[in-house]
């Protein structure tokens, strides 16, 4: 991308103005950047965590696994989801905040009695995984969040600041020549007139 300007101070003045707002500018993305490695990092170990509860818990009921059949189908199911924003660097990440779950009507008489332990035990596990899966898409949302950031910070700091830079470097130089072609010829132009009038 080559920086499109005019040999003058308009211009010059302009191009100072962008490059120091790209200048005051970086300090921040580089802080940002750092910021969301560090809590990408924190929120891939929070998806393992609970990818590794997920797990132990399954492993924990895998010798019931007989009685899961007695479990009527459709007893359990979400009812609603409370999902709060939370912003980390500046970008909007999504945290479950409550589960609430509809439970169908069941007779305590003709089911087995660990059946309430069971609907614990199910709503506990499906609100592991809404946590999972929400902890996947912050994952990603930090990841999406800190590439475009890394790209600004290298677009900032290998392409445009040196263009700007170098823009203005030949502005300033562009001008310096011009004014000293002009004082030249104003002095070469003195010492005609002082030849011509001492003559």
């Amino acid at each position: 991308m080559a920086i499109k300007f005019q040999y003058n101070k308009t211009y010059l003045q302009q191009l100072n103005r962008e490059l120091k707002v790209r200048e005051n500018a970086l300090p921040t993305l580089v802080a940002k950047e750092s910021a969301l490695r560090v809590e990408v990092k924190k929120a891939k170990e929070q998806a393992h965590e609970l990818e590794a509860r997920i797990a132990k818990e399954r492993e924990a009921l895998a010798s019931a696994n007989c009685l899961w059949t007695e479990m009527p189908e459709g007893l359990v199911k979400i009812d609603k989801l409370s999902v709060t924003v939370k912003k980390i660097a500046g970008v909007k990440t999504p945290v479950l905040d409550h589960a609430s779950f509809n439970i169908a009507r069941y007779s305590l008489a003709t089911k087995a009695a660990w059946i309430p332990e069971g609907v614990e035990i199910l709503k506990n596990i499906a609100e592991l995984k809404i946590s999972l899966e929400l902890a996947k898409k912050k994952v990603s949302i930090l990841e999406y969040a800190r590439k475009k950031t890394t790209q600004k910070v290298n677009l900032y700091e290998k392409v445009q600041i040196p263009e700007y830079k170098e823009a203005v470097r030949k502005i300033k130089r562009f001008m310096e020549d011009e004014d000293n072609l002009a004082k030249s010829s104003q002095k070469i132009l003195k010492v005609k007139i002082a030849a011509e009038a001492a003559a």
